[in-house]
């Protein structure tokens, strides 16, 4: 059975799409499902301490946001956009995506004063480039796009690049417990962002277990299913990675519920479980082009902690299909959902609000 793209579409007014996040992550609306019962509940997000039970494992992505988008000019004049993705094989080189890429093809140059120049070495298919850049005072590139990239926000969130726009975005699209030494996320894992650090304080104290993963997200993410079909989408590709603590806490025998901070996180476990029947010797390093959509059956996660979602997107069927693990069920029930959260004028997206299924 095939399902058609169309049934993950609905209809969402621009104004709830939020453009920056409420003043106190914590401060923003939570929706609250139960499966079982078959009930929504409103609440805001500070209540999650009291939502949640000892012996419960709260699986988050400690990826950080690298400040990605670098602005600078080619030589005969005129500007360059400069998204650096990921890091290639070769020291100092990165695949990127350039604005306007046509005018940058193999051994097109450009350049910003005083931080670096770079050489286009080449061009792939889906129009990625790979990038050699040579910076002043031999600092790596990631630590000049520390010092003077912006946040690679999604193209729904529109900026006019003020200096006090760049200063939110770095301190607010960035989890609390982002580990700064893995800026491989050119997207932020969104779930996350409401949780502060005494919010995360609260839950330790009630007993709440933290087991943390990466994975690297791409702007794949963001990329909408342009298929007539879920099936015939080709979805992107991503690095996860798994400690050895957060595999065993996944095994763990009678233990409370183990709790998903966003898709990505369930993206990881999932992946890591269709593989793995038990905890590896070492770290779990391993690429993934997993697409979870209706009917799926979860092996790892008992609930989700997830933001709303774009139409037509990845992250929706995965939501649906946990709404309603082995049926497609879920996908006029995530409908029903979100029109209430409309109804309601929940904030949608990255800087928006966020939903909790149980």
């Amino acid at each position: 059975m095939s399902l058609r793209t169309d049934l993950f579409d609905y209809a969402l007014p621009e104004r709830l799409i939020a453009q920056t996040p409420v003043a106190r992550r914590d401060e923003s609306r939570l929706l609250v499902v139960d499966r079982r019962a078959h009930t929504v509940a409103h609440h805001v997000f500070t209540d999650l301490a009291e939502l949640l039970r000892p012996g419960d494992t709260l699986f988050r992505n400690n990826a950080a946001v690298l400040p990605a988008r670098l602005s600078a000019q080619r030589p005969a004049g005129g500007s360059v956009e400069c998204l650096l993705l990921r890091p290639a094989a070769a020291p100092g080189e990165w695949w990127c995506l350039l604005r306007p890429g046509r005018r940058l093809p193999a051994g097109a140059t450009f350049a910003r004063a005083d931080a670096f120049t770079a050489t286009v070495l080449a061009k792939e298919s889906d129009g990625v480039a790979r990038v050699a850049f040579a910076t002043s005072g031999n600092e790596s590139i990631a630590a000049v796009a520390n010092r003077l990239g912006e946040v690679p926000l999604p193209p729904y969130i529109h900026r006019h690049h003020t200096a006090d726009e760049r200063r939110l975005d770095l301190e607010r699209y960035q989890t609390v417990y982002a580990d700064r030494a893995r800026q491989v996320a050119v997207a932020a894992p969104t779930a996350g962002l409401h949780f502060t650090p005494e919010l995360l304080a609260r839950l330790a104290a009630g007993g709440v277990r933290f087991a943390d993963g990466t994975l690297h997200v791409g702007l794949g993410t963001f990329r909408p299913i342009a298929t007539a079909t879920i099936e015939q989408h080709v979805i992107h590709r991503e690095t996860c990675e798994l400690p050895v603590e957060t595999q065993r806490l996944l095994f763990a025998a009678g233990g409370g519920r183990r709790i998903a901070v966003g898709t990505t996180t369930v993206r990881s476990i999932e992946d890591f479980l269709t593989r793995h029947r038990e905890p590896l010797a070492g770290p779990h390093v391993a690429e993934t082009d997993l697409f979870i959509y209706p009917p799926r059956v979860f092996r790892g996660i008992d609930a989700l902690i997830t933001n709303f979602h774009q139409p037509r997107s990845t992250l929706l069927c995965l939501v649906a299909a946990f709404l309603a693990p082995g049926s497609t069920d879920g996908i006029a029930w995530i409908k029903e959902i979100y029109a209430e959260a409309v109804a309601r004028e929940y904030r949608f997206f990255s800087y928006g609000d966020a939903m909790l299924v149980l």
